[in-house]
């Protein structure tokens, strides 16, 4: 709500969006479905998993992961994200978790589309106010002593969490450790 004049649905403003860009020549209809395709052909948990199992097994690529986001996707072949993309670390002492308080500002690319309750005003109001309440609730409990730093997405700046490299998985290659790396994970409601 914008005062009290309810917003339509979002997918109503970005139709109206469109409309614009179309009628003012910039793009066909046809036009934005072919990028959609080609963006969705390619969005995956799986980018964003193949960053974290590199970043688990590579200090130089951690190093810069944490640094640059956006210079650590290209380094792995991934498309260069149209926001800045910054990366927050989890730790014994700290738990990070993303959210985007005014929409769904989401990586796409390095997640796949996003899922519902990312998107629910639930989601987005309580995550800030009450995150440890709402990690619960996806069933991750952190000890009372963990900090959890909330990330709020925006049209600029895109979060990606990189979580704690589970114990016992030294062995593990790199598309093995890929594999254990979940969405939730990524987006930070759940440990891997």
């Amino acid at each position: 709500m914008s005062g009290d004049h309810a917003e339509p649905p979002i997918a109503a403003r970005v139709r109206r969006l469109e409309e614009r860009v179309i009628a003012a020549g910039l793009a066909s209809d046809d036009e934005l479905d072919g990028v959609l395709d080609r963006l969705y052909a390619t969005a995956s948990p799986v980018n964003g998993a193949r960053m974290v199992a590199r970043a688990w097994t590579d200090p130089a690529y951690r190093e810069l992961l944490l640094a640059d986001g956006n210079a650590a996707a290209a380094e792995l072949g991934l498309a260069a994200p149209a926001y800045r993309l910054r990366v927050a670390a989890n730790t014994a002492e700290v738990h990070n978790l993303v959210v985007c308080t005014l929409c769904s500002c989401y990586p796409i690319s390095l997640l796949g589309p996003s899922p519902g309750w990312y998107k629910s005003f639930a989601y987005r109001s309580r995550a800030v106010r009450e995150p440890r309440a709402v990690l619960a609730e996806f069933g991750l409990t952190l000890p009372p002593g963990t900090r959890i730093d909330v990330w709020d997405a925006n049209a600029e700046t895109r979060y990606l969490v990189l979580p704690r490299r589970p114990e016992g998985t030294g062995h593990l290659s790199e598309d093995e450790l890929a594999a254990l790396v979940t969405r939730r994970g990524l987006i930070g409601t759940a440990a891997v």
